[in-house]
């Protein structure tokens, strides 16, 4: 099957050709500004995006301000308690109504004409009133809401107000693994105070792939394998796990720990002292869950992908990240970590200190993930060598953790959503079986 992408250019983007079992992507895709510009029109606008943690704004009056989509917003839990996403801009002249990435507020005010909001979205303040006409209303000019929902704690907005799906059936397959996470805690998880901001100069589709990409972890990763294995970790060399396909672009990869994990699973890398702990840690979940879930909720490692730019990597810690377009030759990365909330104070400790370990940007892993994805992308200056290979595992009927399953779900999505269909009919089938190839 070859799709050509509706552009005038005559040679198709993806090429998926399940009778040869090859899978191949056009370098364009990762270089070209015309494309880049439609991917906001066509998937960012129209798609369901990560905006935050219901943990970030936990009292009313609490807020956050970030861009989404290419898009200012403010993510705000008003004095009724309900969280609520608004535009980032002054419905008077569009100035930014709030400066600061998080606080707390009971209104926000626009520093051009004092126009002010209540952190419900109503225009209750207005300077000089006097100076409309009869005709003037304040309650025509309330900040304006996008459409927003929250999954598991996970709160999302889409800005296109024609999305035909609610978000748990945006979501798909990916619930699974959201339960996974948050089922971590019988009182809830939460954001830990701080996050990384940082990028690379290359194609955010880049880091996608590379984040679901299990393959390359011994050979990019040296440096983090010598340090686990001097503190007494093994990574397994035994094949396990496997990789899905969750439908509407979302993937996961699913695999035994190569290193200890926080909850709830002991290596000597974290030290005797803990270990009876979180040995008990994991005995009440088996008691809770039985032992298969207990198993995959403990002692089972695990990367998300939600389409289209919301990674969630679930090791030695949780880490949320937010991949940004930047034209098509950069990204803007906004990481944070996610834990318990009634996790021990030593064990939280340990667990961001091997966030920053592994998984910070001055860590021993994300460096190296920049470095090759910046790599790839110098790499494609040179266009001779014209399409990229995702095929690993397409000969499989159960796919390996180190095949590319859920990268090509990505691309298949992002091809379909290229062409203005969102892939509705394909959902149950993919969704049907774990990790199937459509056949």
């Amino acid at each position: 099957m070859t799709i050509e992408l509706q552009r005038p250019v005559s040679d198709p983007i993806v090429l998926d050709d399940l009778e040869r079992l090859s899978f191949r992507v056009d370098r364009r895709a990762y270089t070209d500004e015309d494309l880049a510009a439609q991917e906001i029109t066509r998937i960012f606008d129209r798609c369901w995006l990560y905006v935050g943690h219901e943990s970030e704004v936990p009292e009313p009056g609490s807020y956050v301000a970030r861009d989404v989509g290419g898009r200012p917003v403010v993510m705000a839990r008003g004095s009724d308690g309900v969280i609520r996403v608004f535009a980032n801009s002054c419905t008077h002249r569009g100035a930014l109504i709030c400066s600061q990435p998080s606080g707390q507020a009971r209104s926000f005010r626009c520093p051009y004409h004092d126009w002010t909001f209540s952190n419900r979205g109503d225009l209750v303040g207005v300077p000089l009133p006097d100076g409309y006409g009869p005709g003037f209303r304040k309650a025509d000019f309330g900040l304006a809401q996008h459409r927003s929902d929250t999954y598991r704690g996970f709160v999302f907005t889409t800005f296109d107000p024609r999305q035909p799906r609610t978000l748990t059936e945006y979501l798909a397959g990916a619930t699974e693994y959201l339960d996974l996470i948050d089922d971590q805690s019988e009182v809830g998880m939460e954001v830990i105070q701080g996050a990384q901001l940082h990028g690379a100069r290359a194609n955010w589709k880049l880091m996608m792939e590379n984040s679901v990409d299990i393959y390359h972890f011994r050979a990019l990763h040296k440096r983090y394998v010598g340090y686990m294995e001097s503190l007494g970790s093994v990574p397994p060399r035994r094949r396990g796990g496997f990789g899905s396909a969750l439908g509407l672009g979302h993937g996961a990869n699913e695999l035994p720990p190569a290193a200890a994990r926080p909850l709830a699973y002991w290596t000597p890398m974290f030290g005797p002292e803990v270990r009876p702990r979180i040995e008990a840690t994991a005995a009440r979940f088996v008691d809770r869950f039985g032992p298969e879930r207990a198993e995959r909720i403990t002692g089972t490692n695990r990367a998300v992908l939600i389409f289209p730019n919301l990674m969630i990597i679930d090791a030695i810690a949780i880490t949320i990240r937010k991949i940004d377009p930047v034209g098509a030759g950069r990204m803007a990365i906004t990481s944070v970590a996610l834990a318990p909330k009634d996790e021990d104070p030593d064990i939280r400790e340990l667990r961001k200190s091997h966030y920053l370990t592994f998984l910070g940007p001055a860590g021993f892993a994300t460096p190296d993930d920049i470095e090759i994805v910046e790599s790839c992308q110098r790499g494609y200056l040179n266009r001779t060598v014209r399409y990229s290979d995702l095929s690993r595992g397409m000969d499989k009927e159960v796919p390996e953790t180190t095949d590319e399953l859920p990268a090509r779900e990505f691309w298949r999505q992002w091809d379909r959503l290229m062409h203005g269909d969102d892939g509705h009919v394909e959902v149950a089938r993919r969704a049907e079986a774990r990790g199937a190839e459509p056949r």
